[in-house]
């Protein structure tokens, strides 16, 4: 099957998505600084989930970028990413309102380890009908940074509960360590086309 399709799906759906979570910050009664307080917590939260739905569009079109076609399994991965990615906007909302109480931050993070185990899964589609020789998997390797930040945001779930800004901080991390987009998929497409 051609990949096309899923591509300008997925697009549109994270497109809606950033859309939506924009929607949900309204501004302030008043025309001070000291009005912007109150939804300071609401901002800081969509500046996460902004950056983390930025990362993953990122990595989503530079893995693609490798993918030559695809199959049933691998749209439904991909289905499964985005509806966990879908209820980011519902738990930045939650967390920014409550001011990052313990309940909606471990949600936020039960969120972002399901968006992390459903792009593995999608990963592993991909990679059973690429092949262990295709760009995608040298590309891929053992991914550690999938599985660190898998073990990263299990760790802030739990945490969430002694200490929300703890779990917080944790997402944080996760996020500076995908900031930067995996560059192997890159750098391997571009010596593909030097040659």
């Amino acid at each position: 099957m051609n990949k096309g399709r899923l591509e300008a799906f997925s697009d549109g759906v994270f497109a809606i998505i950033i859309t939506i979570m924009v929607l949900e910050l309204r501004p302030p009664e008043g025309n001070s600084f000291e009005a912007l307080k109150p939804v300071l917590p609401k901002f800081i939260s969509y500046v996460l989930s902004f950056v983390y739905v930025a990362i993953y569009w990122n990595n989503h079109h530079h893995t693609f970028q490798v993918v030559k076609h695809v199959n049933g399994r691998v749209l439904w991965s991909n289905i499964l990413l985005l509806f966990c990615l879908s209820l980011v906007p519902f738990v930045t909302a939650w967390m920014g309102e409550n001011h990052f109480a313990n309940a909606p931050v471990a949600l936020y993070g039960i969120v972002l380890i399901m968006a992390a185990i459903s792009y593995t899964i999608l990963i592993r589609s991909l990679l059973h009908i690429h092949g262990k020789d295709s760009i995608l998997a040298t590309s891929i390797g053992s991914d550690f940074k999938g599985k660190i930040s898998i073990v990263i945001y299990a760790s802030g779930i739990l945490l969430s509960y002694l200490n929300p800004f703890i779990g917080f901080a944790l997402y944080g991390l996760v996020a500076c360590i995908w900031f930067i987009p995996d560059m192997r998929i890159e750098k391997r497409v571009q010596s593909d086309e030097k040659e």
